[in-house]
């Protein structure tokens, strides 16, 4: 239930994907808050390209304007400062490149900048003791650096604490090549001392963030074990929530696990959230008693600390029917008649248990492999499903008020009116919607708004989808979307499995068979290496 947008299904890194840290074994961060400190490495390196972009400006301009600058700087600026701040800059746009290429390898890209934050203090070191001073006393423009760099792109603390102290040990490197230059000055220990010390200070400081940063990350990866699940990235976001890939912790089984928020769950603006989680785990407990292969499955459900509904369902690798008419534009009648009949297996189990989807829409009917099977219809997103349940006290109460809900294009007239109960025949009418969806690539009616939809639907009378297409439409599937659009609920095939086998009297040119299926997939699916979807929102929904 609640399947929305579940996205196709890939190999990972890791047994557990999502979850993987830089430090891989030792692991810091969960995988999404790792890509992100991946995209700081880009930042961290512009923000220090920007520091030697100013050390230019300033050295070259203004440096012989100001009365009582030490020798040293004259004899450091323009030669060999320009030389040494130029590979600055251009060692930091190197890395601004190598972040963009190892943007989907986070751990080495991580440790790939703690070896450019050295090599960004050792050109400091060069430049700070090219011609010493005999007292400098001053703080080593290192330090900026060391501290800066791990808070933008953080790493584990005992990576950041190494480089860290490396990176400070480059003023005293500097020191060296320009003894062995011949141009440094007497300097008691003292002041050596007083010189460095500053440097592995913030090399020790810099570490607090980082044992911060992983700290958070802990508690993140424990927040995001869900019963016997274990979240990772982000791969779909809603009205009703958001959708993580997710692997169970004892099993290699991949999952798609929904939070919920509780605000979300009433039908009523005032329910208590509290009583919406109960009402919705009664519903998901006969949600989940479905069998059709058909209908998504349910593995698991339960409520957070937080009171956040969570549903973890099977991952899917397909594209929902809102992707399939925009990526290819409409479907062959055959083929259509076939993908309705596997839905209508769906709906006809859901409805002789009493249930009602109440928003069968494209985005929520999904073509995916299963084993060697392809065309396989799942139909998704049972959670607006209304269930009839045992009428005890507490479930009457439980019982949240009737409003209107639903997608505006699909969605029956009688539950725009709400003048008469609705049963299982408004899914009937949202499943010929989105067989016109299919057999035309356009809604049944074009609208500016959602209200507008909403009275169209109420009152007009659609055009036969076979004066909408090129396509040939046998005239018994087309006079059959239309019953299905029938004003009247009596008017409509009666239920899901009347439906289905209309479907299946309906002569056509030529039967879409597994093989056609299997050519389709192989020519236009061949490659599932990036998830397939729609990128469907209300709006799209409600304008043609």
């Amino acid at each position: 239930m609640h399947g929305e947008k579940i996205l196709a299904a890939r190999a990972l890194e890791s047994p557990v994907p999502g979850v993987t840290t830089s430090a891989g074994r030792g692991g810091a961060l969960p995988r999404d808050l790792l890509d992100q400190s991946c995209k700081r490495v880009a930042t961290a390196s512009i923000v220090i390209a920007s520091l030697w972009l100013i050390a230019l400006i300033i050295n070259n301009l203004f440096l012989r304007t100001f009365p009582g600058v030490p020798t040293d700087m004259l004899r450091t600026w323009p030669w060999p400062g320009n030389a040494i701040a130029g590979a600055g800059v251009l060692l930091s746009v190197a890395m601004v490149a190598v972040a963009g290429r190892l943007s989907n390898r986070p751990p080495l890209l991580l440790d790939v900048g703690l070896g450019y934050l050295i090599a960004t203090a050792f050109l400091i070191g060069l430049l700070n003791f090219w011609s010493p001073a005999p007292h400098r006393m001053g703080v080593s423009w290192a330090c900026i650096v060391i501290l800066i760099y791990p808070a933008i792109a953080p790493n584990t603390p005992k990576k950041i604490l190494i480089a860290g102290l490396v990176a400070a040990s480059m003023d005293p490197l500097g020191l060296g090549i320009a003894r062995l230059r011949g141009a440094t000055p007497d300097v008691v220990p003292f002041q050596v001392l007083w010189m460095f010390l500053p440097n592995y200070i913030c090399a020790l400081i810099s570490v607090i963030p980082a044992g911060i940063i992983a700290k958070l990350g802990r508690q993140v990866r424990h927040a995001r074990e869900l019963g016997s699940y274990r979240l990772g990235e982000l791969i779909g976001q809603g009205g009703m929530g958001a959708v993580y890939r997710a692997n169970h912790r004892m099993l290699a089984r991949p999952a798609a696990i929904k939070l919920i928020r509780p605000e979300i769950l009433g039908n009523s603006t005032h329910e208590d959230p509290r009583v919406a989680v109960e009402r919705f785990r009664r519903e998901a407990e006969v949600v989940a008693t479905l069998r059709s292969p058909h209908t998504v499955e349910l593995y698991d459900f339960g409520v957070t600390e937080a009171e956040t509904f969570y549903a973890v369902m099977e991952l899917l690798e397909g594209l929902d029917l809102q992707a399939l008419v925009d990526r290819f534009g409409a479907v062959p009648s055959e083929r259509v008649v076939a993908i309705l009949r596997q839905a209508c297996s769906s709906l006809g189990e859901a409805h002789r248990r009493g249930m009602i989807h109440r928003d069968i829409k494209p985005s929520n009917i999904y073509v995916t492999r299963m084993g060697l099977s392809v065309d396989f219809v799942k139909v998704l997103d049972f959670g607006l499903v209304k269930a009839k349940l045992p009428r005890d006290q507490a479930n009457v109460m439980l019982t949240a008020p009737e409003v209107t809900t639903g997608t505006p294009a699909f969605m029956a007239p009688e539950m725009v009116q709400g003048e008469q109960p609705i049963d299982h025949r408004v899914d009937i009418y949202a499943l010929g919607a989105v067989a016109y969806w299919l057999l035309t690539g356009q809604l049944v009616f074009n609208a500016a708004s959602a209200v507008a939809m909403l009275m169209k639907h109420a009152t007009e009378t659609p055009v036969p989808p076979s004066q909408r297409t090129e396509l040939s439409i046998p005239a018994e599937l087309d006079d059959l979307v239309l019953a299905c659009l029938a004003k009247q609920p009596g008017d409509r095939p009666a239920d899901a499995e009347l439906l289905a086998r209309r479907l299946a009297e309906i002569q056509v040119p030529e039967p879409w068979t597994d093989e056609r299926a299997s050519r389709w997939w192989e020519t236009h699916l061949s490659d599932l290496g990036e998830p397939v979807t729609s990128g469907e929102t209300a709006d799209r929904l409600i304008h043609a």
